[in-house]
């Protein structure tokens, strides 16, 4: 994101100004750059993970922000909701609608005024718009009927537990080579649960292709937080690591802290979030930590003298 507010301050100031504004507000690693192989090469894109305002602050959503060549001098942003899913509830086509039009509809969007920027303006529109959405459906008589079946404990746990009558949701990206996969048993509270999965990696480009197989599960891919992660891979005399929030703000830094302190080298570490409507308040990151430290002792991660090899157990 550095490189790309540097580039913008060359000739298009007040865009990268604007970008500076809003991770100060949001905090940086909330404000990425997006790209895509069909995106239009003469806008700007930028992806903004934001929490919803209060009392949903647990509940994440991530929005697209495109900006044409002329903004802000003659055309509005454009923004996307690209969250599949607002807590427990799938977003539907009503929703996606509006914030699409949050600069063009007059009576519930944003104004835009030319040479004003107003991305800031638009967000917080966007999260009003989704916090109210997501009330409404807490409120409704069939919210029971909206929490999708998997996301209620006993459910998750034999989803994931490999029963024969799951197949039909396999994978359909292939797992890299040679990487075997630790799923533990689900942790579950009040109707939300956490699943901890941890492989040997022995290269830091294995890791995006092992997310990628994960995210074409659907069972994993509708949770709420789906691939928060963190991982540690000694290549040479260089040791490489990072972590993923995935959503669930400062989730991936207690992992990766976990795998600091347990000495623990060459593995992923991912936890599926699915969010069951009850807030957990700090007790979910307990949960995060404890179903990471399962997936890593199911793999005989953590057995001496050599942590840094998953083996016995596997599934």
């Amino acid at each position: 994101m550095d490189e790309l507010v540097a580039t913008l301050m060359l000739d298009r100031e007040p865009v990268a100004s604007e970008i500076e504004v809003l991770r100060s507000i949001y905090g940086d690693e909330s404000i990425q750059p997006f790209t895509s192989t069909n995106q239009d090469s003469t806008a700007t894109r930028y992806e903004a993970a934001l929490s919803l305002p209060a009392p949903y602050e647990e509940i994440s959503i991530r929005v697209l922000v495109s900006l044409r060549e002329n903004y802000p001098e003659s055309g509005p942003p454009q923004l996307q909701l690209l969250s599949r899913y607002v807590g427990a509830f799938g977003a539907d086509a009503t929703l996606f609608g509006e914030i699409l039009r949050t600069f063009i509809s007059s009576t519930s969007g944003v104004e835009w005024s030319p040479g004003i920027v107003c991305v800031f303006d638009g967000l917080a529109n966007v999260l009003d718009r989704c916090a109210t959405w997501y009330q409404d459906r807490l409120s409704a008589e069939a919210a029971g009927e909206l929490v999708r079946a998997d996301l209620h404990p006993e459910p998750v746990a034999a989803s994931l537990s490999g029963s024969p009558t799951e197949h039909v949701d396999a994978p359909a990206s292939e797992m890299p080579p040679g990487i075997k996969m630790f799923v533990a048993e689900p942790i579950t509270d009040r109707k939300s649960a956490f699943v901890g999965r941890a492989c040997s990696i022995s290269d830091p480009s294995q890791v995006p292709l092992i997310l990628t197989h994960l995210m074409s599960d659907r069972r994993i891919a509708r949770a709420a937080h789906p691939v928060i992660n963190a991982w540690r891979c000694q290549v040479g005399t260089l040791l490489h690591q990072d972590n993923d929030d995935d959503g669930e703000t400062a989730a991936g830094g207690r992992i990766a802290h976990l795998l600091h302190i347990l000495e623990v080298d060459n593995v992923l570490v991912i936890v599926t979030r699915y969010f069951g409507g009850i807030h957990l308040g700090p007790d979910r990151f307990k949960h995060i930590n404890q179903a990471a430290r399962n997936a890593l002792e199911l793999g005989g991660f953590l057995e001496a003298p050599n942590k840094s090899v998953g083996r016995s157990r596997h599934r």
